[in-house]
């Protein structure tokens, strides 16, 4: 005799929830101009994304490119600091004119190794630096200590609140290993080419590539070095971090001053969020391009919003480079002074709600990812493009 079968209820059989199709976002990237975007790194706030994704928990959720269903390197971010993310990122590249498709959706899966990253630290083996840097570049700037040490007449002090060029020309991270040879090895060892790239660019009282003040007539007021940092995020894709100005003076004028900066990986520009005020009303904030024995060469877009210098540095060539969205320009200046280290590309900026956005950074020959000044006109021409028709991104 056959024993009898019965048909169960699915869910009795504890089968119905692991049928039901998991939360899932679909993410649609649409590039609308027509070159190719590389390294574009694409934000999707946490809070935004569809209701049944928002009750997953953030360190579960996992990004695919969903044609290859390839999973992707991402990055949670914590932007406020109050422990939970708000951000999750991934990057793509992007042909002219094309849209792709990506999915978000939790998974045990780990998230891939990423063999680059971005890194930022603050260095108190060398004074008291802090620096920062991608797979394509590296920069520093100095602290209070390095302040004081110049207040006091001390050789070991430096007093500037300019930006310092790091020229790297491998793609793994070498600040750890830079500072770490000035410890070990000889006092500012980093200053000579072993094979990954040295520091050979002077910043002095100039403002290097990126620093800003306040231009009011023909003189330029600066703050001095940072007096405190805090380090908001570093990983494969972003480093964030924040540094913070004692109150300075600006003809008559008290100003405070903040930079929110961030790097991310496969980019040549640092991006610097400005927050400026004074007692006063400010007549801008200008940013600076220092141009050394000014016997490079300058161009600059002005109606794009870009400016760069490119000069010779020992068997090779730098350029630097400003980018500002055109709506904050109020003037260009290519500034000639016979005062050591004031000769300067001027980008005249006028702050929104007390804050300026922009974009600096260099590209150097010796890396092999600029040939010449034309390769780094054609790279700065194409970031302004890309930050005035950023990427059409949505979900459902």
């Amino acid at each position: 005799m056959k024993p009898l079968l019965f048909a169960l209820p699915l869910a009795a059989l504890g089968l119905g929830a692991a049928l039901a199709p998991a939360p899932t976002a679909t993410i649609t990237v649409r590039n609308k101009l027509r070159l190719a975007r590389q390294s574009e790194t694409i934000s999707l706030p946490l809070a935004q994304l569809p209701a049944a994704v928002r009750q997953l928990a953030p360190a579960s959720l996992r990004v695919r490119e969903a044609k290859a269903n390839k999973l992707l390197v991402s990055q949670l971010m914590d932007n406020n600091g109050d422990g939970k993310p708000d951000e999750l990122l991934f990057q793509t590249e992007v042909p002219a004119g094309a849209t792709l498709a990506f999915t978000v959706a939790a998974s045990g899966e780990p998230v891939p190794a990423s063999p680059l990253t971005t890194f930022a630290r603050f260095v108190p083996e060398r004074t008291d630096d802090f620096a920062w840097e991608n797979d394509r570049v590296a920069f520093r700037t100095y602290g209070p200590n390095a302040q004081e040490l110049y207040d006091k007449k001390d050789p070991a002090g430096t007093l500037s609140s300019g930006i310092d060029c790091w020229l790297k020309r491998v793609s793994y991270p070498i600040i750890d290993k830079w500072y770490g040879r000035h410890v070990h090895e000889k006092p500012f060892a980093y200053h000579t080419d072993t094979g990954e790239g040295y520091d050979p660019y002077h910043v002095g009282s100039s403002r290097g590539v990126g620093g800003t003040g306040v231009l009011v007539g023909d003189k330029l007021y600066t703050s001095r070095n940072f007096a405190s940092y805090k380090v908001l995020a570093t990983g494969p894709i972003r480093t964030v971090f924040e540094l913070t100005y004692a109150p300075w003076e600006a003809n008559g004028r008290q100003v405070t001053e903040k930079k929110i900066i961030s790097l991310d990986l496969g980019s040549n520009l640092t991006r610097y969020e400005e927050q400026i005020a004074a007692d006063k009303p400010l007549p801008n904030c200008t940013i600076g391009l220092t141009l050394h024995e000014a016997k490079g060469d300058v161009k600059a877009d002005r109606p794009a919003g870009w400016c760069r210098y490119w000069e010779k540095i020992d068997d090779s060539y730098l350029g630097t480079g400003v980018v500002v969205a055109p709506s904050y320009v109020l003037d260009y200046q290519d500034h000639r002074s016979a005062e050591k280290d004031q000769s300067q590309l001027y980008m005249v900026t006028k702050p929104q709600q007390g804050t300026v956005i922009f974009y600096a950074g260099f590209g150097w020959q010796k890396s092999g990812q600029f040939a010449s000044a034309a390769a780094w006109d054609a790279y700065l021409a194409e970031f302004a493009q890309r930050l005035a028709s950023p990427l059409v991104v949505t979900w459902k």
